[in-house]
């Protein structure tokens, strides 16, 4: 079931529960072992529903690294399986304040999952807009999976409980290739789209040479802005947000406490299928799903235009200045290869793009200066070839 974004989220709490259905906390679900919905009459005809565990999963995706096409997937594995999908449109704000201040009304609407509802007269109130956050996601019916691009949140520090993270990351230079001609250009779904999205870029910017950017150090090609992995799954404090070693540390332990799978977009197929595994009451048939005709054309729709590969000088500044983005990529990706090899997956895994090794050969590859009076017939070879799906 696909629960529309949340336009005051406050409509998914407060609708009434299915009548006879009992939802049960995750410690009863964990010590029940049942890995799908069961449902039995009494003699009242009441009838109980035990959830699968886990029963809430947030994912909260990061920009440019595959997660368009998953939403896309658990759109249809929604109606599939009948677990209640909550897909954020909120793209730009992934950090929130502890004392920021949030308004709204408890409204409920014909999306929730009980049916529509009467709409409450506006009560403004003063809370935290992280705590209500995730006070109304874990309000959610469950079984439940929340998306949003949102930087990690830590339920069990405000007395929540803490869902069961997923998420997917791909090689730092390529996530920020695709964002950068992504937002001057947008991607095949139309050739307006871009124009819509960032309506206030002026020529200069949107047609801005990305080795100029690089080079001359702009900002969107700087830091902290090309320190953008990270903070994703750092958290909400504000030094997660500044290149360095405390917060690469805090992604990490965060990774290895909370999130079931952290997968790699160069990978995809094998994300899927160990999804499907681990949580197959989700995920069970994503992989066939996933190489239809019908899929693959609609997937296809969501592929970066105009983009290509910036010079080896760029490139190698570039790579330096994401450091700290590789050495949590190489980690991510050191422990999803360990979790197939625990599953018993054996696949072969592509080298990431820009590693030194990859940056080392480019160097070989690149010819002499030319004499003046000989004539430049291209660029550098660019690797679009190993540019994978946005």
């Amino acid at each position: 079931m696909v629960v529309q974004p949340e336009r005051a989220f406050t409509a998914l709490s407060c609708g009434r529960r299915r009548s006879g259905h009992v939802l049960f906390s995750a410690e009863t679900q964990q010590a029940s072992q049942l890995a799908e919905a069961e449902r039995f009459s009494h003699s009242n005809e009441t009838v109980l529903e035990v959830l699968p565990f886990p029963s809430q999963v947030v994912y909260n995706r990061v920009g440019k690294c595959g997660s368009r096409t998953v939403v896309i997937l658990l759109r249809l594995l929604a109606e599939k399986h009948q677990f209640n999908l909550v897909s954020s449109d909120i793209h730009n704000k992934t950090r929130l304040t502890k004392h920021e201040q949030t308004s709204g009304s408890p409204s409920c609407c014909s999306s929730c999952p009980t049916g529509p509802e009467p709409v409450s007269r506006p009560v403004m109130y003063a809370r935290s807009h992280l705590v209500d956050l995730m006070r109304n996601i874990s309000g959610i019916p469950q079984p439940f999976l929340y998306t949003r691009h949102v930087h990690f949140l830590n339920f069990t520090r405000f007395r929540i409980e803490q869902p069961v993270y997923i998420n997917i990351i791909r090689d730092p230079i390529s996530r920020f290739l695709s964002n950068y001609f992504f937002r001057r250009f947008g991607d095949w779904r139309g050739e307006q789209n871009h124009l819509i999205r960032t309506p206030g870029m002026k020529d200069e910017e949107r047609y801005l040479d990305i080795n100029v950017c690089i080079l001359e150090n702009y900002p969107e090609c700087s830091n902290p802005r090309v320190f953008y992995i990270i903070p994703y799954f750092c958290g909400q404090h504000p030094q997660c947000r500044e290149p360095g070693v405390w917060a690469l540390e805090r992604a990490k332990q965060n990774v290895l406490e909370n999130y079931l799978l952290v997968g790699i977009l160069e990978e995809l197929e094998d994300v899927l299928l160990l999804l499907e595994r681990l949580l197959p009451h989700y995920f069970s048939g994503v992989l066939n799903i996933y190489k239809t005709p019908d899929y693959k054309k609609m997937g296809n729709l969501t592929g970066t235009v105009r983009k290509h590969t910036p010079s080896l000088e760029a490139l190698q500044v570039l790579y330096h200045r994401m450091r700290y983005e590789y050495e949590f990529y190489n980690f991510i990706r050191d422990q999803f290869h360990l979790t197939k090899k625990k599953i018993g997956l054996r696949s072969a895994s592509k080298p990431t793009a820009y590693s030194p090794a990859f940056l080392r050969e480019l160097a070989l590859r690149t010819p002499e200066p030319l004499d003046e009076d000989e004539e430049l017939d291209g660029d550098l070879e660019d690797a679009n070839s190993w540019l994978v799906q946005p």
